[in-house]
This record gives structure tokens, C-alpha cells and sequence, in this order.
């Protein structure tokens, strides 16, 4: 009798990731890739790669694309019912050491950020933790960089994010740990009356929006002006985006800023002038005394919501460019070495890392534990 194309990969020693199982559980359940994207906490582009490399192990199409509405094959039907099998089991699992260890995350936990954050994804953590830790208690303050981070080492908050620059990160308070939410390479944005520099130093001599020093952005321009001998004409100082936005918007003068952000502003024009660095938006956490339980919860839920915030934003079109999901690492922590940057050619100047599309924002792919973006810099 002649075996099913699936039954013949199978048994040539096929190898299926369980975590695509689950995934394509969750499309079949759902009824297709954006509501999946919500229900794992992922983005929609991370749920289409892991259906495409589902599709290329088994070698067989699992969803037919053709109608107006995403239906599984046959084949995606079996494997679907697998992944069903699994997620029962691991919930199942769950739910038996919860019961073991019969503890209840539970407790007040103050968060701080910026009125971006706070604007963009505070609303969705309180929904997430409501359904997901209803005993949990967050309460947001809106705080910056340095008054955060005082707070943070005086017990006065328990979770801060920050906008920070990975190049030269603000080290962590004792007893702290950090998670990465976003990353986004450098560009240079002008004003879109202004000739289009070819050269750096083009730009010297001319005006410039920068930031506090202090700031990921402040300290990212000083780094860029020190490599290229750029003298600002004047420089003018804008810690809020929305700040920086109006200045652009008036042909103030130059600013460097995250790629994902300079995409979305009018009446300028992005450079392609070589920058070093990234901003990324971080995740700060107390883990030793005083800390709790709670706290590493409520983290984890802010990357799970900055995720559905990037992907929302992306699919209803009030962002422009793409999410590409990725891991990301702390600056205090060692990358595997797979995922290391090889060592730069030799030069004078620091050579800039290999940037993801122009206009796109790389989201933290690492998987939750309970299932845009810093606007200072």
C-alpha cells in the first residue's frame, strides 16, 4: 500500500520541532497568523517564520494560502492535533507544579518609565497581569533615566525601563537584573529642505537636535561627533521625542536617532551615513533583598506586551518598516558564541554593526515565562 508523502519523511528520520507544533496548533485554534501572533504573545512575522520552517521540515504545505482565509492541509491538520497534544501536556504540567510548589506570586510591585512607555504599553501590561497574576499589584510612575535608576537602588521601585545605549549601558544597582525589549540601529535624520550629505563631516558646521548628556542619545551623538570631528553650529537639547519630533518637523537642524523612530516622522530625510551603536529599551528588575517573585513577573510581561504593541502597530499600519524578531542580550550578559559579532577589521574608527532593515525594529525573541519602546533617549 502506498504511504502519504508525511508518512515516507517520517520514516527517512524526520525531525520536527515540538515548538512549531505549537505554533501551528495555536493558527489552527485561532484561525490565522495575526490572531495566533496574540494568543503566543509573539509577533505575526515571528509566527509566519516558524509556520515557513515548519513547512521546509516536513517538506509538505500545512496551510493553504489561496482563499480569502488561512486553512490547514490535511498534513497541518495531523500536526496541528499533535501540537494540541503537547500544549495539553504542558499545561497539564504547569498546573502540577504549581500545585508543588504551592506558592502564589502575589504582592505589590512598582514599575517605572517614561511617559512613552507608559503611553504605549502600560495599559496592556495591567490587562496581561489581571488575567495572567490577578494577585499581583503593579503600580506605574513615570520616571527617567537618572531619577529611575535612584529609585530603582533606594527600593522605591521594583521594575524600571530605560532607553539606554548599548555601547556605553548604564551598569546595574546591586541586585538587579535586566531583560532587552527592543533594539534599534542609529540613523541620521535631516531636515528634508537640507542637500543630502554624502559625508559625516558634511555635517559639521551645521545645526543639531541632541540630548542630555547623560541620555542613550546624548551619549550616542557625542560618540558619533567625536568620530567624524563634527562642531554643531548650535546644539540644541531635546530629551522628549515629541520634543524632537516638532524641531525636525521645523527644519531646526540635524538629530540621530533610533532607525525604527526616524522612519516614521515626515518632512525629513533619513541618511544612509554609516553610525555606530544601538539604542535598546531595557528591562531593569530587582532580584536580591527586597525583591520578589512578582517583580521577575511583571518584567516578563512588559516584553510580552511591547511585543503585542510592535505587532499591532505593524499590522494596522500606524508604523512603518518591520519587526524582526531575534534574541537579544543584556550588555551584562555573554551571548552565546553563535551569536557573538565577529572581531572588526582593523581601523581608526569604530566600524558599526550590521544593521537590520532600514526603518525595522528588533523585538526580543526569547519565549515568555507567563503565557516601541523608550521615547527619551
Amino acid at each position: 500500500m502506498a504511504r502519504s508523502p508525511l508518512t515516507q519523511r517520517k520514516a527517512e528520520g524526520m525531525d520536527l520541532d515540538p515548538r512549531r507544533l505549537l505554533v501551528l496548533s495555536a493558527i489552527a485554534q485561532s484561525g490565522g497568523l495575526a490572531p495566533a501572533a496574540r494568543v503566543l504573545g509573539h509577533t505575526r512575522s515571528a509566527v509566519s517564520q516558524q509556520l515557513a520552517s515548519l513547512e521546509r521540515e516536513v517538506g509538505l504545505p500545512l496551510v493553504d494560502r489561496s482563499g480569502p482565509r488561512l486553512e490547514l492541509t490535511a498534513a497541518g491538520r495531523l500536526l496541528a492535533a499533535t501540537g494540541d497534544r503537547i500544549s495539553k501536556e504542558l499545561v497539564l504540567a504547569v498546573q502540577q507544579l504549581d500545585s508543588a510548589n504551592q506558592q502564589v506570586i502575589q504582592g505589590p510591585v512598582a514599575i517605572g518609565a517614561t511617559s512613552w512607555v507608559l503611553a504605549r504599553i502600560a495599559v496592556r501590561t495591567l490587562r496581561l497581569l489581571a488575567r495572567s497574576h490577578p494577585q499581583v499589584e503593579p503600580r506605574f510612575v513615570e520616571a527617567g533615566l537618572s531619577d529611575g535608576l535612584r529609585q530603582l537602588r533606594l527600593g522605591e521601585l521594583d521594575v524600571l525601563v530605560i532607553t539606554d545605549d548599548r555601547d556605553t549601558a548604564s551598569p546595574l544597582p546591586t541586585s538587579v537584573q535586566a531583560q532587552v525589549l527592543s533594539e534599534d540601529v542609529y540613523r541620521v535624520a535631516v531636515p528634508a529642505d537640507w542637500d543630502m550629505p554624502t559625508t559625516p563631516a558634511q555635517l559639521s558646521g551645521r545645526p543639531w537636535i541632541s540630548a542630555p548628556a547623560h541620555s542613550a542619545r546624548g551619549r550616542a551623538f557625542a560618540r558619533f561627533a567625536s568620530a567624524h570631528g563634527i562642531v554643531p553650529s548650535v546644539e540644541h537639547l531635546a530629551d522628549h521625542m515629541i520634543t524632537v519630533q516638532a524641531l525636525l518637523a521645523g527644519q531646526v537642524g540635524a538629530a540621530l536617532l533610533p532607525a525604527y523612530l526616524a522612519a516614521q516622522l515626515e518632512q525629513v530625510t533619513v541618511t544612509t551615513l554609516p553610525v555606530t551603536g544601538s539604542q535598546i529599551t531595557r528591562t531593569l528588575y530587582r532580584t536580591g533583598h527586597g525583591g520578589t517573585a512578582a517583580a521577575r513577573v511583571v518584567a516578563d510581561t512588559l516584553k510580552q506586551a511591547a511585543r503585542d504593541h510592535a505587532e499591532a502597530a505593524t499590522v494596522t499600519g500606524q508604523a512603518k518598516g518591520d519587526i524582526v524578531v531575534r534574541p537579544l542580550h543584556d550588555p551584562t550578559e555573554v551571548p552565546p558564541a553563535s551569536a557573538r559579532a565577529p572581531a572588526p577589521p582593523p581601523s581608526r574608527l569604530p566600524q558599526p554593526r550590521p544593521a537590520p532593515p532600514t526603518g525595522s525594529r528588533s523585538i526580543t525573541a526569547a519565549p515568555k515565562r507567563n503565557g516601541e519602546a523608550s521615547g527619551r533617549g
